[in-house]
């Protein structure tokens, strides 16, 4: 019980808040403690999202697809991480990418009319979610009021960085060259250039379709470069 207390108080909502309080939630509310095996799959693209889901243990890998175009992106999240807790509510309330175990992946999670009742209950449950959420909203925005000139490059950044989970790991685009022309606007010539350029830059690595994150820190910084 003690362990289970320790996983619940690591996670990123449940932060500031007492023991005590937790005890009781446990007490009141159904959570439910899932193991999910290697390759398991978690939840799906386009799945309602009636639940909020925490990563209490090991690891799950996620991809993120584009609906009309052959390109998808993946990133692993590790535990401690709430997932996809922006579309439980508001008007898109289907989970936008696949999550599936990597590894055994343990995974707690509460439906949203006691998730509600949990927020209700103390101001630091309600504090925690509105970080979390206007966090969010705020990168985004940034983002895309940061690019300058529109180069190539700082939309391929742009584009990660809105499909990039906060403390996520391991990120991977996989795409046909002509749709992620198609995405970003330019020349299958121009892409492989920008592409060699980053790579030798040391940002990313890159093979015919799939290009890998290597130093994600310097990708996005060249959306604040003077």
């Amino acid at each position: 019980m003690n362990s289970m207390y320790q996983q619940m108080m690591q996670l990123p909502l449940f932060q500031g808040v007492s023991t005590e309080k937790i005890t009781t939630l446990v007490e009141k509310l159904p959570f439910h403690f899932l193991k999910f095996r290697n390759g398991e799959q978690i939840f799906a693209a386009g799945d309602t999202c009636t639940h909020i889901k925490f990563i209490v243990s090991g690891q799950a890998r996620l991809e993120m697809p584009c609906s009309w175009l052959r390109v998808s992106f993946f990133q692993t999240l590790s535990t401690p991480h709430v997932m996809a807790a922006e579309y439980l509510f508001g008007r898109e309330t289907t989970y936008p990418y696949t999550a599936v175990a990597q590894g055994s992946c343990g995974i707690l999670q509460l439906r949203k009319s006691d998730y509600v009742k949990m927020v209700s209950s103390d101001k630091v449950f309600l504090f925690n979610i509105l970080n979390y959420l206007s966090s969010g909203s705020q990168c985004s925005i940034s983002s895309a009021l940061t690019v300058k000139d529109g180069s190539l490059a700082e939309r391929l950044a742009m584009l990660i960085d809105a499909l990039m989970i906060t403390g996520a790991t391991d990120m991977v685009m996989k795409f046909k060259q002509k749709d992620l022309c198609t995405l970003l606007g330019t020349q299958r010539t121009t892409l492989m250039a920008t592409l060699g350029r980053l790579a030798d830059e040391g940002i990313i690595e890159f093979e015919s379709n799939t290009l890998r994150i290597i130093d994600n820190y310097q990708l996005l910084n060249l959306l604040s470069k003077k």
